[in-house]
């Protein structure tokens, strides 16, 4: 029996407690593991890669030349989590959805969370991610993040932490969809006798938040991609196919008359609302980065004038920065006169003379981040670092503490995962997608993303990573 020497060790495990006994919502889970043999379950996973094989679910690594294209890891061991569970974790999400919106509103704006002294201006100013373009910008119906990606984690008291939040670009919802559906072939008979929530829909309520951006009865939208040999292209072709909107790159697009047209076989067609998969700065050669052939030349004064919606719109990278979102609960007091439901990771700001001296100090004890890294790069962590990589990192703060930041190393949940031919605990977080329109909507769900080498606490797929379906309960 594949569960009998399952080991949880020391960390909090999200299907055993710490006396060993089973979490209520896993219940019917263990007692279908148990009622199989392992033969049957090990050939339920060679069938579930093989479907998931079939469907090309693929992203690209860059700086590989052996594997540029890879399949996404997944394990078959879902996670679950209870509608009580969930319920908190929604309105947190959204709490911190509203305050992000109004701090980006504000910074462009009227620039009063400065003014009261809430955030250091030159906090704001130096971060990459601010754009002074867009100052005094009013997105359509004020709504600056329609997509997010927040990652949660939960630490070694069973506590669930805000870990960072994406709002650029962020990616993995195709991977949820597709995990779904092949693990409703997997488990049919789990879906027959859970109420889990269904996630199906999302592409569906993606297109109608697009949709309320436009003031048109049937405005035309497209997806903007960088193209073929962006990390997650697979996920810009996958949405658009389902939304029913055509995919489109920099070069099919033009301005004209201030207003921005897609080529096509009939002719010019006017674009009401993009859903852009490309970084800010790439968007427009006119207004941004000259270099960039991957944007559309004019599209920023377009954007300015009223005459597109982009989602997520130009400056929403300055609350990707990992030094703003420290100061993220206090965005929520101050706009919302809320306490924050879902609490950050303690969080040290290197730009801070105390901090940098105990971070200096504590390196081998603590996880150091670039304010905009991603992916699991441009980080250390301190416990499995050796005394080189420490001694460098170190110099690297010195060098530029505005743009670090540093947090414990946390004891991550794990979820039994399926490694070969036996279940092994590994480590997870998770990656619930939120869309704000005409209201605040959180997928049931989400990327759990798990670190599949033994003792690893980074989970992106890029470095060796995979992920599990996520189950809410009804």
């Amino acid at each position: 029996m594949l569960l009998t020497n399952y080991q949880t060790d020391s960390f909090y495990d999200e299907m055993f407690s710490e006396e060993g006994g089973i979490r209520q919502s896993y219940h019917i889970l263990k007692s279908r593991i148990e009622g199989m043999d392992d033969k049957e379950l090990l050939k339920r996973k060679a069938s579930a890669e093989k479907a998931l094989l079939s469907l090309g679910i693929t992203f690209n690594v860059y700086g590989d030349e052996e594997e540029e294209e890879r399949i996404m890891p997944f394990d078959i061991i879902p996670r679950i989590v209870t509608s009580f569970e969930w319920k908190k974790m929604e309105e947190g999400l959204k709490q911190r959805i509203r305050a992000l919106n109004l701090f980006i509103q504000d910074i462009y704006g009227d620039e009063k969370i400065i003014k009261d002294g809430v955030i250091p201006a030159e906090i704001v100013y130096s971060s990459s991610g601010y754009l002074k373009e867009c100052k005094g910008i009013k997105p359509p119906k004020g709504i600056w993040i329609h997509i997010t990606g927040t990652d949660l984690v939960r630490d070694g008291d069973g506590q669930m932490l805000v870990l960072e939040d994406n709002l650029r670009c962020p990616s993995g919802v195709s991977y949820v969809l597709e995990n779904r559906e092949v693990m409703k072939k997997t488990f049919p008979e789990l879906f027959a006798s859970l109420s889990v929530r269904p996630i199906y829909d999302y592409p569906i309520r993606l297109r109608g938040m697009l949709e309320h951006l436009s003031d048109k009865p049937n405005p035309n939208i497209g997806v903007l991609t960088p193209g073929i040999y962006n990390s997650a292209y697979y996920e810009h072709s996958f949405l658009a196919s389902r939304m029913g909107v055509p995919l489109v790159e920099g070069t099919d697009l033009t301005v004209r008359d201030d207003k921005l047209y897609m080529r096509t076989t009939k002719g010019l067609k006017q674009v009401d609302v993009l859903y852009r998969r490309i970084d800010d700065t790439f968007m427009d050669p006119k207004a941004f980065r000259k270099d960039s052939l991957l944007g559309v030349p004019g599209i920023f004064e377009v954007f300015k004038k009223g005459n597109v919606a982009l989602a997520n719109a130009p400056g929403t990278g300055v609350a990707d920065d990992k030094v703003i979102y420290s100061y993220v609960p206090d965005f929520i007091k101050y706009y919302l006169g809320e306490e924050p439901i879902i609490p950050n990771v303690p969080t040290y700001l290197c730009s801070r003379e105390k901090d940098l001296k105990y971070v200096c100090e504590n390196i081998g004890n603590l996880v150091v981040k670039a304010a905009n890294g991603a992916g699991g790069y441009g980080m250390i962590i301190g416990p499995v670092a050796s005394e080189a990589e420490k001694e460098e990192f170190v110099a690297k703060v010195k060098a530029d503490p505005r743009n670090y930041i540093a947090q414990p190393v946390l004891s991550l949940s794990r979820i039994p995962t399926l490694i070969e031919d036996k279940l092994e605990g590994r480590h997870v977080d998770l990656r619930p997608f939120i869309l704000y329109g005409e209201e605040i909507y959180v997928m049931p769900g989400g990327l759990t993303r798990v670190a599949l080498r033994r003792g690893s606490l980074v989970v992106n797929s890029s470095q060796g990573g995979g992920s599990k379906d996520t189950w809410v309960m009804g």
